[in-house]
């Protein structure tokens, strides 16, 4: 059973389709990395197929159609982290975290014992155990996106949907996430991840889906997905490629065409 999947997926923001026909699954045991240019339809993929923008064609969350989902079931069953790293209240680190235990807890009662253990496997995972008692808005750029991809593991979801997650970070914090990352996957959970940096999506993901201008461009393996003319075709780049030894090298060396000039199809505003 798929965790996520979606059949036709289209998503029309103002008068621009932003996600054309796209399809794709997710399933247990999975880290599928989301690549693709800037206005690829990355972000708007992933918002539509979990219903939190308007879209047509199928979706399903755990064999389950999502628009007959209650919200609380469907944080049961996906844990969202969007692209935004604001934090607009002084709660603690932990408080913070603990807010991905909202699915979980009953009315009127407050959190248990398993609780306050997947809030503590969390910081743990995401190197905060010692921030725990700061409030949240004390922290870097890099603390503040850690603790918020800590509140999406506290869910505790099946399904960890994560748009730019690496982002802001820095390299050793990047490694950890995706360590983390395959480590969910290893537990039999899936996750779904947009990232820019191909060299990570190649090391770490067991599978690609590269879009183009809201399109499905190519969907497999790593090796599959990331070779050369994709790299010039929806890119733009040339690249050095090599896939021997334990981690992958993907090198940009240099542009094809001018930078901010869209390749055929592809949408001029980022999505």
């Amino acid at each position: 059973m798929s965790l996520l999947a979606v059949q036709g997926l289209s998503a029309t923001l103002g008068r621009r389709r932003v996600v054309d026909g796209a399809t794709l699954r997710v399933g247990p045991g999975e880290c599928v990395g989301l690549i693709g240019p800037n206005g690829a339809g990355k972000s708007s993929l992933m918002r539509a197929a979990l219903g939190l923008i308007p879209a047509e064609g199928a979706r399903t969350l755990g064999g389950e159609a999502a628009g007959r989902l209650s919200p609380v079931e469907r944080a049961r069953r996906a844990a969202w982290l969007p692209q935004e790293r604001e934090i607009a209240w002084a709660l603690s680190v932990e408080a913070l975290v603990a807010l991905g235990r909202g699915p979980w807890l009953r009315p009127g009662r407050g959190p248990g014992p398993a609780d306050r253990a997947a809030v503590a496997a969390a910081l743990a995972r995401m190197d905060l155990t010692a921030f725990r008692a700061r409030p949240a808005t004390a922290l870097s750029g890099g603390e503040r996106a850690r603790a918020l991809i800590a509140r999406a593991l506290a869910q505790d979801a099946p399904l960890l949907v994560a748009d730019e997650p690496t982002a802001g970070l820095d390299p050793a914090h990047q490694l950890s996430l995706m360590e983390t990352f395959a480590g969910l996957a290893a537990e039999g959970r899936g996750v779904l991840a947009s990232l820019h940096d191909l060299a990570l999506a190649a090391r770490w993901c067991t599978r690609l889906v590269l879009l183009d201008g809201g399109r499905v461009a190519a969907e497999g393996p790593p090796r599959a997905v990331l070779t050369p003319e994709r790299l010039a075709a929806v890119y733009g780049i040339r690249a050095r490629l090599d896939w021997d030894g334990e981690a992958p090298v993907v090198q940009p060396i240099a542009t094809l065409r001018p930078v901010g000039e869209s390749g055929p199809g592809s949408p001029t505003t980022d999505c």
